[in-house]
């Protein structure tokens, strides 16, 4: 879909898979609004003809009909709260279908900018109010329309004169909701920022519960929320009172109307010039006048939340999604793990260098680590490779072709990675290893739980494979979460790894294991690690210093340590 047309348009496309049923929705939302206008005519007709004839059967046959009106009303009532419901429900998951599928494609610098809290927020909440116009909108906007415009007609059959003062005070009723909707959906806006904020504020301090209370941080927690939830509250006190303003200036003209119409009407009786029965319908017309004018008031309120909802809605399907594979890249379907780096630049804003003029050679099959003080761009070389973020100048190539050259989705499915900062999902274990192979057997992921030495530890839990791990994975310890995460790589059995201080969680013991499972699945495949305890490296092929300046040195430990260097020193302060 484009999404850089007009909003309107946007939204009405959604309505597109489900006409059938919000056609089926308007017809009864007619039916409704024309049996509201023909009970004051058939009301008068009783009136003025069948009671002073004393007509008794063509009476009861009217109410009869009447009767059978409001059975048919009560039935459209029902369809349209009900079904009229589930289509907006329907509209409400395909939006939040494609907001999760725009989610999925954004590229990583969003996630760094923008909290998890206000995200969900576009998916929830925002995405409610939404559904709610695309049901009720047209909906109330139709049967207030057709009512009003039938009361008119009929009205007019009585006396034009009593048409003439609804016709008049039509526009002003109508420049009243004009004039409150523009300060509503201001104050709408406000209110869904901040209940993004509050969000935000909550995603975060239960997400960090435990770091609050280790720093015995509560009070701190409870004054920064309670800030946010002011904020919210004023904002809503805004909306609360433009709402106010709005429903009291639109009560005070329904009743000014149904004076005038009553004075004027009296006035008219008393001058032999209308009958009591002409009253009494037009005062009916004018109770059916003003119903739909707060079907209107509640269609303005709905339009200004919805739309206000549904613009936070296209800021987030306008955001740029990752750059697209282009028309002729490739397909690879095992690398072989060649990497070159060639005067590679890279930058997170135009104002801030992190990498510059980096050039590097991974040979296939080769252990090349990346080692050097934190913050000079070790991840950041790592997550270039498989185009987490997009370099800024020079060429990375896997085997000879430019990466971006190469399909994503296989570029990526060569590339298995273990990080420092390990995330488990809030399911079994089992699940969170099968994440590195979601058709795997149960003897796959059992042998690649046994070669990340996790196995007998999972056998001792209460469920074995099936235990529930906990949001973010609480109830393991950091060793075991490090380890379900390598079981993970280790079962995707990728050509290319990479390794983020993949060990830094375990202790002296296990880390040795693990090194030695490490060993055995790295033959053959070319491993990219990153890490800090300098120890755990001296023995791969190649080692790159990574400075602030790009890569001071390249070589083997012996060779590096010859050459009395950056790596030199390093070495040499770990063992101090």
């Amino acid at each position: 879909m484009d999404y850089s047309k007009h909003p309107l348009k946007i939204f009405f496309s959604y309505y597109k898979p489900h006409l059938p049923l919000f056609i089926a929705d308007m017809v009864c939302a007619f039916f409704i609004a024309a049996i509201d206008v023909a009970f004051p005519m058939f009301s008068r007709f009783a009136l003025y003809t069948l009671i002073p004839n004393h007509a008794l059967r063509t009476f009861l046959i009217l109410i009869g009909v009447l009767l059978l009106g409001f059975a048919l009303r009560w039935l459209c009532n029902w369809f349209v709260n009900y079904w009229g419901h589930v289509f907006g429900n329907r509209i409400e998951q395909d939006m939040r279908r494609d907001v999760f599928d725009h989610l999925e494609n954004l590229p990583f610098n969003f996630y760094d900018t923008h909290r998890t809290g206000k995200i969900m927020s576009r998916a929830t909440t925002d995405l409610f109010e939404i559904t709610e116009l695309a049901h009720h909108g047209p909906e109330d906007f139709s049967i207030a329309v057709l009512t009003i415009l039938g009361s008119f007609f009929f009205l007019l059959t009585i006396r034009w004169e009593l048409a003439l003062i609804v016709i008049i005070a039509l526009p002003v009723m109508i420049l009243i909701v004009i004039a409150s909707r523009q300060n509503l959906s201001r104050s709408s806006v406000a209110v869904k920022e901040t209940t993004a904020g509050i969000n935000a504020s909550l995603e975060s301090s239960i997400s960090g519960i435990r770091v609050t209370k280790g720093f015995c941080n509560e009070d701190f927690e409870r004054e920064r929320f309670a800030r946010h939830n002011k904020e919210y509250s004023l904002a809503k006190q805004v909306r609360f009172r433009y709402m106010a303003f709005f429903h009291s200036n639109i009560e005070l003209c329904n009743n000014l109307l149904s004076l005038i119409v009553l004075g004027t009407g009296g006035y008219f009786i008393m001058r032999g010039k209308m009958t009591l029965p002409d009253l009494i319908a037009a005062n009916l017309f004018v109770a059916t006048f003003t119903a739909p004018i707060r079907k209107l008031t509640n269609f303005v309120e709905q339009f200004a939340t919805g739309m206000a909802g549904f613009h936070r809605f296209l800021e987030i399907m306008r955001t740029a999604e990752e750059p697209k594979d282009s028309p002729d890249a490739v397909e690879i379907l095992s690398a072989r793990g060649n990497i070159s780096f060639k005067n590679v630049d890279f930058s997170y804003t135009k104002d801030f260098p992190v990498l510059k003029d980096v050039n590097m050679e991974i040979r296939s099959g080769e252990k090349f680590a990346l080692v050097g003080a934190s913050g000079g761009g070790k991840s950041t070389i790592c997550n270039l490779i498989p185009r987490f973020y997009e370099i800024t100048g020079g060429e990375i190539s896997l085997d000879g072709i430019n990466i971006q050259k190469i399909k994503k989705s296989s570029l990526r499915s060569q590339i298995g990675i273990v990080q420092q900062d390990v995330f488990l999902f809030a399911g079994t274990i089992r699940e969170n290893i099968a994440y590195g192979k979601p058709d795997a057997t149960d003897s796959e992921i059992e042998q690649a739980a046994r070669r990340a030495e996790i196995h007998d530890d999972i056998m001792l839990m209460p469920n074995g494979y099936d235990t529930v791990v906990g949001e973010r994975g609480i109830k393991l310890s950091g060793g075991q979460k490090q380890r379900v995460s390598i079981a993970r790589c280790f079962l995707k059995n990728p050509p290319i790894l990479i390794l983020d201080e993949a060990t830094s969680a375990l202790d002296t013991a296990t880390e040795i294991k693990i090194q030695r499972s490490f060993d055995e699945l790295a033959k053959g495949r070319t491993t990219l690690v990153i890490a800090h305890r300098l120890s755990t490296v001296k023995n791969a092929d190649k080692i790159a210093v990574v400075t602030d300046h790009g890569i001071s040195e390249t070589g083997t430990h012996d060779e590096l340590m010859a050459k009395v260097g950056e790596y030199y020193k390093l070495r040499t302060v770990q063992k101090e």
